[in-house]
């Protein structure tokens, strides 16, 4: 099985598992596959499903559903948001608003769309199966053994063997945790309520077909349409002490949510007033990784820099980390694609997850008066500077993974 990458220019085909079926491990795997790589996932639960509801792709991301040939599939699935909003929990006032739809399409050279991550998942299988990925569902990783011919992947009531193993098994990574130690990931005192209530429920207050995220002290709230617009999903995330269950994800009470939200702006209120389920999530985290692989063995995604929701780009980050991974393996021996992964992905991740940081404290009024004033100056800004928002936006959704040299 050690087989080189890349010998004298001629491609050659590897066995790689990858751990994990979610967004990253899927993309990753049709990356691979798309490379004639033989892959297989091995995945812990018993049905392939993805828990959540929406998520945004915007250009960066995008830029990689093109490249990988899935675009035209999320068409029928998707939402464009005209605008990126930041208003005021009470009186609505904008903040911020800073153009999507066909501005931001001809700025950064791909669509910003709002998909549900169920048809992103659905659709990523498809085409996986398609194009030969096998995915073995039900499998529990127990350990794994680098040897200089292979790494022997320990599962639940088997073994097996691979070239590479890469964990794209999320914040609670077992690959991360046999690779580093154990350590719990750390609670970040947030937490996020998540649902989609009908469109056609709630007709009578005109949710804008935008972005918005609604700013209040120590909460906030995101709301933004599904599906062509059938379904408004909603992110509603509040500052609590401690998470008590033991689960990393229970379902919400949706009183309670009705509750912590009361005396909102109308577009929130009647949101949540038709809201019939819920789950609750602990935005957890883990300081930065001392490293990313472990000889054939790497990590992916949130199993190596989880993501605050607060700039959108968690799920957007592992499609990167997939597409850069995959063509790096193509062009390279492992040892260097690995280090090259690593030297090219950190720096990128850690100022996404710093500006996800910079933007809870914006989004939740932190500093009383200060926090406010601090709101204010970003209306100033966005209406007499908008090169400065524009600036800052363009270091995100400008990125674009296929085009660098790698």
């Amino acid at each position: 099985m050690d087989k080189e990458f890349v010998v004298n220019d001629v491609h050659q085909t590897c066995h790689i598992i990858v751990v994990g079926a979610g967004i990253g491990g899927l993309t990753l795997a049709l990356g691979l596959a798309k490379q004639g790589h033989q892959v297989r996932i091995f995945e812990q639960t018993k049905t392939l499903s993805e828990v959540g509801a929406g998520l945004q792709l915007s250009a960066n991301s995008m830029k990689v559903m093109r490249s990988l040939g899935i675009d035209n599939a999320l068409k029928t699935h998707h939402f464009a948001p005209q605008n990126a909003c930041i208003r005021d929990y009470r009186s609505g006032r904008y903040y911020l608003k800073s153009a999507l739809g066909k501005t931001a399409q001809t700025r950064y050279g791909a669509p910003y769309w709002h998909v549900h991550r169920a048809d992103l998942h659905s659709i990523l299988v498809q085409q996986c199966y398609a194009n030969g990925v096998e995915i073995e569902l039900n499998h529990r990783v127990m350990g794994y053994r680098n040897t200089k011919q292979n790494v022997t992947v320990l599962l639940e009531g088997k073994t097996e063997q691979a070239d590479l193993l890469i964990g794209a098994d999320g914040i609670h990574s077992k690959v991360r945790e046999l690779m580093l130690g154990i350590e719990a990931p750390f609670f970040t005192g947030q937490v996020a309520w998540r649902g989609t209530v009908r469109a056609d429920d709630i007709k009578h207050i005109n949710v804008k077909p935008d972005a918005t995220v609604w700013a209040g002290p120590n909460q906030h709230l995101v709301t933004y349409y599904l599906r062509g617009g059938e379904l408004v999903n909603f992110v509603a995330v509040e500052e609590r002490a401690e998470w008590l269950q033991e689960s990393w994800r229970t379902e919400g009470n949706v009183n309670e949510l009705q509750q912590k939200f009361a005396g909102w702006h109308p577009e929130v209120t009647e949101v949540l007033a038709a809201c019939d389920k819920t789950f609750l999530w602990a935005l957890n985290g883990r300081p930065t990784l001392t490293r990313w692989s472990d000889q054939r063995v790497v990590l992916l995604g949130d199993a190596c820099h989880p993501m605050l929701p607060f700039m959108a780009q968690g799920a957007s980050m592992a499609i990167e980390d997939a597409y850069v991974l995959a063509q790096l393996l193509t062009k390279y021996h492992y040892s260097d694609a690995y280090q090259k992964y690593e030297a090219l992905r950190k720096p990128r991740t850690t100022q996404i997850q710093q500006m996800s940081r910079d933007n809870a404290s914006l989004y939740h009024m932190h500093g009383g008066l200060a926090g406010q004033l601090k709101l204010n100056a970003l209306s100033l800004v966005s209406r007499y500077a908008k090169g400065i928002v524009d600036s800052k936006l363009d270091q995100v959704y400008g990125y674009d993974v296929t085009s660098l040299p790698l």
